[in-house]
């Protein structure tokens, strides 16, 4: 049996299993994580790549090393530096740097050789820990952390048969390079990125948003970080408060100012038209696309089209913990469905959680960066 298992291994998951081997010093033949892809933070690689990221939202001081200015001293040597890209404020690194970053503290620390390839299907209670079933057989473990995020629950519009989401695996953006025309569905820094990454390489681009570009630095207020916003938060009882203070904190389907400034640029070159309304209908005509805005006339078409319309917001978790796996493990839930744990983010005796999981307990900011941070913090008390 295992010390510890962590299921799903993105952000979160590879940063918690840092934080076990190397603070904690849980022995290394002690820790699995249990993942689908081939590598450690793969389909975070693959979302950023489809969007055509080019520097992080998240400031340097967020990355998945332990101390706080390993990416800045990272920068100063080898291909670290040679990589090295910083955008103003906050220091925010470029992906490619970022990226080179993550893949020598996985290697340095031996994180890859904790991987486990398979999904998780089931999860019970047995005498002293938990068992997961996967495809390739059980797993068990004195302690489950559940680190699993929402990129398996892209939200698709009940009208969108004709496109493809942007987080889909099939998504590729080379694909629709060079088109006479993409329309992009989406109001937010993925469809803001995807639409200048596609206008810079000569591809025309309509967006089509509920809503003007908004900008604002982060996905929420840097006080949500510290005890200005999160003592308020702790001291909330009422966890539907909670869940509507964290609704009214994030900056839903904004941008950064430089992703800003590049989409000004490209609109006022003509390469980018920003559509405001609502789509009524999309349909297939000829090789290409047809969407129907409620209220207007007029239809806009394109060769291909691409949906950016985020996330579904429910709880993650799948067959892992769907109603029934709820009901049979007596877990409690808020009314919202997500987990109701204990400040160090214990669900059930033994069971912890971590990313979108964990934000009844660690506010707005618990799926970025900083929320697996915290999430380490927290589990350390219980290691």
């Amino acid at each position: 049996m295992l010390d510890w298992l962590i299921v799903g291994g993105g952000v979160h998951g590879t940063y918690l299993s840092h934080v076990l081997l190397t603070q904690a010093r849980v022995s290394a033949g002690r820790v699995r994580v249990l993942d689908p892809h081939d590598q450690p933070l793969e389909a975070f690689w693959r979302f950023t790549q489809a969007t055509g990221m080019r520097y992080l939202r998240s400031p340097a001081v967020h990355h998945l090393d332990l101390k706080p200015h390993a990416l800045r001293q990272f920068a100063k040597r080898g291909v670290g530096r040679r990589l090295a890209r910083f955008a103003y404020p906050y220091d925010r690194p470029g992906l490619d740097f970022f990226r080179a970053h993550s893949e020598h503290v996985v290697k340095t620390n031996g994180l890859d050789q904790l991987r486990v390839r398979a999904r998780g299907r089931k999860l019970s209670r047995i005498e002293g820990g938990y068992r997961v079933e996967t495809e390739r057989g059980c797993l068990e473990s004195r302690r489950v952390v559940l680190a699993i995020g929402l990129g398996e629950q892209p939200c698709l519009p009940s009208w969108a048969s004709a496109g493809t989401h942007i987080f889909d695996p099939r998504f590729d953006r080379g694909a629709i390079l060079g088109s006479e025309r993409v329309v992009i569905v989406g109001g937010g820094i993925s469809s803001a990125q995807l639409a200048c990454k596609l206008a810079r390489e000569g591809t025309p681009v309509t967006v089509v948003a509920r809503h003007a570009p908004r900008t604002h630095q982060f996905d929420s207020d840097p006080a949500w970080l510290g005890p200005k916003a999160m003592e308020r938060f702790a001291q909330t009882t009422d966890l539907s408060a909670r869940r509507r203070m964290i609704v009214e904190a994030r900056h839903r389907g904004s941008v950064p100012p430089e992703v800003a400034i590049d989409l000004s640029r490209e609109r006022a070159a003509g390469h980018v038209d920003w559509v405001i309304g609502r789509v009524g209908r999309a349909m297939v005509e000829g090789s290409g696309i047809r969407l129907e805005l409620e209220g207007e006339a007029a239809a806009i078409r394109g060769a291909h089209l691409v949906l950016a319309t985020g996330f579904e917001p429910h709880r993650p978790g799948g067959d892992l913990l769907d109603e029934d796996a709820i009901e049979r493990l007596g877990l409690p839930c808020a009314a919202c469905g997500y987990p109701i744990v204990s400040p160090q983010l214990e669900w059930a005796p033994g069971l912890f959680v971590s990313g979108p999981l964990a934000e009844l307990e660690l506010g707005p900011t618990a799926r970025n960066i900083s929320g697996a941070r915290a999430a380490g913090e927290r589990l350390l008390s219980a290691a």
